[in-house]
């Protein structure tokens, strides 16, 4: 089987994208799925991202971790998926996508892609774990997908890798797991961030729903204001902003550049894999 392929990145964070609107891209094979987004045998990129047929939208955007497994949503793939989905003609540039975690709206310009996020959610802030023989606090936040916020006063110190993981597969997260955001809050409403991203299992060039993360603990816990801008891994910049009253946010958006980088065809009869394909 042949398939077509876009490569993009949203703020660094990069991605395969796949117009599957006619529904034969064996998606659900994860070995397949993870075979693509390998680094040294595949494409490489951090998510896949399939464009579907949607009864409740312009289409549905199914994303997938390189190692194949189904996430609920992802912020910068999201702002991809509407470049892309505009590109091949699915939408317009005012749209709607589905997801995992409901609806998506997004809108296209000449200077990036904005979506607006679900409400944040289950928030559990100063937790306290110990991770070896150290004390690590930090804020628990889902945005989509949980996400676990250590603030941090050097960022560029931080081992991400080490203790990313540790806290990533740390009990308090069981069964799921959470992603791990390191950040270091600037003024005004300036800050920088680094995540270890779940399913990636390794730093990530970027991470929207993290930069969502980042953005809500910093307003309720530092007295940042939205807009509030996040300085990715890979140098770039997140605008997250919405309208917060009364301890609540609505209209939660996140916006940032998106790049087409190549197209290409991929053939599953020559790739390398760990299992087979139907």
């Amino acid at each position: 089987m042949k398939i077509q392929f876009t490569k993009m990145h949203g703020a660094g964070n990069d991605f395969v994208l796949i117009d599957d609107r006619e529904g034969l891209v064996p998606w659900e094979d994860h070995f397949l799925m993870a075979a693509i987004a390998g680094r040294r045998t595949g494409v490489g990129c951090e998510g896949v991202i399939l464009v579907q047929k949607s009864d409740k939208a312009d289409f549905r955007m199914r994303f997938l971790n390189p190692d194949g497994t189904e996430v609920e949503m992802c912020g910068n793939g999201a702002r991809c998926a509407a470049a892309f989905a505009n590109a091949i003609g699915a939408s317009g540039t005012a749209l709607t996508m589905e997801t995992m975690c409901g609806l998506v709206d997004a809108q296209l310009s000449d200077t990036g892609v904005c979506v607006w996020m679900p409400e944040p959610s289950k928030k559990n802030y100063g937790l306290e774990l110990k991770v070896g023989e150290e004390i690590v606090c930090g804020d628990f936040i889902n945005t989509g997908v949980p996400h676990f916020v250590v603030q941090v006063p050097n960022i560029s110190a931080v081992d991400v890798q080490g203790l990313g993981r540790a806290l990533r597969l740390h009990p308090a997260f069981a069964p799921d797991g959470t992603n791990v955001d390191f950040v270091t809050f600037r003024t005004p409403n300036r800050m920088t961030m680094r995540t270890y991203e779940r399913g990636v299992e390794a730093e990530s060039g970027a991470c929207g729903t993290g930069a969502v993360a980042c953005a809500v603990v910093a307003v309720e816990t530092a007295k940042f204001t939205l807009p509030a801008k996040v300085k990715t891994t890979s140098g770039y910049e997140l605008v997250i902003d919405g309208d917060w009253r009364h301890q609540k946010c609505t209209g939660l958006t996140l916006f940032g550049p998106v790049k087409f980088v190549f197209t290409g065809e991929i053939d599953t009869e020559r790739m390398e894999l760990d299992g087979e394909i139907d």
